[in-house]
């Protein structure tokens, strides 16, 4: 399997004492389905802005389809227009990446910002508008939008330039039950695609279905564990010490119950 992403003691901080990441070391591979699971805080966010080449680690070398991943490389040149051509992310709060007057121009806006030719974007833009079921809302402006609407558009404009990575930063989030599943297919259609998906996500029902491989970070920062998900979310004391399940104990009748709950919405229980 041919390596994507080669991570070797990264570490970064913010201001340069806040730790976001502690001593990573993996590699990612090609269309590998990757989750980044971890409780809020832990440096998801900031794994998924290294690999998108947004920032760079303090410390440690990141390597993507071979070259040393730094801002020399990525400062124009033939690497970097190879790097944004293979990799695109999709941030937590769409808002942040639409900001186009429509909904086809912010489609249209990555292609054509590498020199591809207008009427072959086009095609594309329209492409991508019928296969994420937008067309209506292509003269629309994206602030108008519903948040799974903004998400839709936001996934639009990566996949027009056909990336070969994508990068997903809690895709789920303010997603309704039926957007949410069409998404689940979605990355399922990309995934035979042999497209490299990573996702980082703390929604731990989530990941059985858009993940085959799973890499926890936990609190401190660091890798805690690297698995398969059956072996990952099987591993009830590894999920607790990561903050992803919390204990819930009650009794019932005299009798002591001890229940594991994720940390994705809340829940009601009847005695």
């Amino acid at each position: 399997m041919t390596v994507i992403y080669e991570l070797e003691d990264v570490c970064h901080a913010y201001l340069g004492r806040f730790p976001a990441l502690e001593d990573i070391n993996i590699k990612i591979g090609e269309g590998e389905r990757v989750a980044l699971l971890g409780a809020n805080g832990c440096g998801k966010s900031t794994l998924l802005q290294i690999l998108d080449g947004l920032i760079f680690p303090e410390t440690g070398e990141v390597r993507a389809f071979g070259t040393v991943l730094d801002e020399r490389v990525l400062n124009g040149g033939e690497f970097s227009r190879y790097f944004r051509r293979h990799v695109a992310m999709l941030f937590q709060n769409p808002d942040v990446q639409l900001f186009n007057s429509t909904v086809m121009d912010e489609i249209a806006f990555g292609p054509l910002q590498l020199d591809q030719p207008q009427e072959k974007t086009l095609e594309q833009v329209e492409d991508v508008l019928e296969m994420l079921e937008i067309s209506h809302l292509r003269d629309r402006s994206p602030h108008t939008l519903s948040g799974g609407e903004k998400k839709k558009v936001a996934l639009a404009s990566m996949l027009a330039i056909n990336p070969s990575v994508l990068l997903l930063d809690e895709p789920t989030n303010d997603l309704d039950p039926r957007t949410k599943s069409w998404l689940v297919d979605l990355l399922a259609e990309l995934s035979k695609a042999n497209k490299t998906i990573i996702t980082a996500t703390h929604d731990l029902p989530l990941v059985s279905q858009i993940a085959t491989r799973v890499i926890v970070i936990g609190e401190n920062h660091q890798v805690v564990a690297d698995g398969s998900s059956n072996e990952i979310l099987g591993n009830k004391s590894l999920l607790l010490e990561a903050n992803l399940i919390h204990e819930h104990i009650h009794s019932h009748k005299g009798v002591v119950h001890e229940h594991g709950h994720g940390h994705i919405a809340e829940h009601d229980h009847v005695h």
